[in-house]
């Protein structure tokens, strides 16, 4: 049986990518992240920002976006996640699997705040330590997202403009017809907003 939201997301995609004429936003998140978010154990996204962000900083300014997997070495082991989870690079062609649709964000100045939801990501605490006090503006932006898995999956080859310390990419507009799942249950998704609104208050 069709879900109704994942209906409403494909559609509400769609006409956004006729409208638009600068491509389909794609952000830049590690592999095994994406991995994580696919398997329904991560609905947080945490971003400092790239050197590459512009004056003004990094900024989630997409409601709705494809995840973009990027890779380098060791990246499990700054996750709290086993070995057996690592994931096998995979830069050329770019596979892209998962749509995000971001629910709300927030700047978090207390780092204490993140204890609580460790349920929700796999990120190692010190990895978020490190970058909750980079650069000389201590804090760290927090997305609480929902995730769809999309058939079928798209295969991009890698463009220059990918590449760079930034966040969001753009990729093509050419998508074709698109189906989405949602990754978590309506219950669950319920809860793990509750969890997070309820710490962050």
């Amino acid at each position: 049986m069709e879900n109704p939201a994942d209906r409403s997301i494909s559609n509400t995609l769609k006409t956004g990518i006729e409208k638009r004429q600068s491509g389909v936003p794609g952000f830049k998140e590690w592999a095994i992240i994406c991995d994580s978010i696919a398997r329904g154990e991560t609905s947080l996204i945490f971003r400092k920002g790239g050197i590459a962000e512009g004056r003004g900083g990094f900024q989630f300014k997409h409601q709705r976006f494809f995840l973009f997997p990027t890779y380098f070495h060791g990246q499990i082991e700054r996750t709290r996640l086993s070995p057996d989870r690592d994931v096998r690079p995979q830069q050329d062609p770019v596979i892209i699997s998962v749509l995000v649709e971001v629910e709300f964000t927030t700047l978090v100045r207390d780092l204490n705040l993140l204890q609580p939801l460790d349920s929700l990501h796999v990120m190692q605490p010190s990895v978020l330590e490190e970058r909750f006090h980079y650069d000389q503006r201590e804090g760290l932006y927090l997305a609480f997202v929902r995730a769809y898995r999309i058939s079928p999956v798209w295969v991009l080859p890698l463009r220059p403009s990918y590449g760079g310390c930034r966040s969001w990419v753009a990729l093509p507009d050419s998508l074709g017809e698109l189906q989405t799942e949602a990754v978590l249950s309506d219950e669950e998704q319920n809860r793990r907003r509750l969890l997070v609104t309820g710490t962050l208050a």
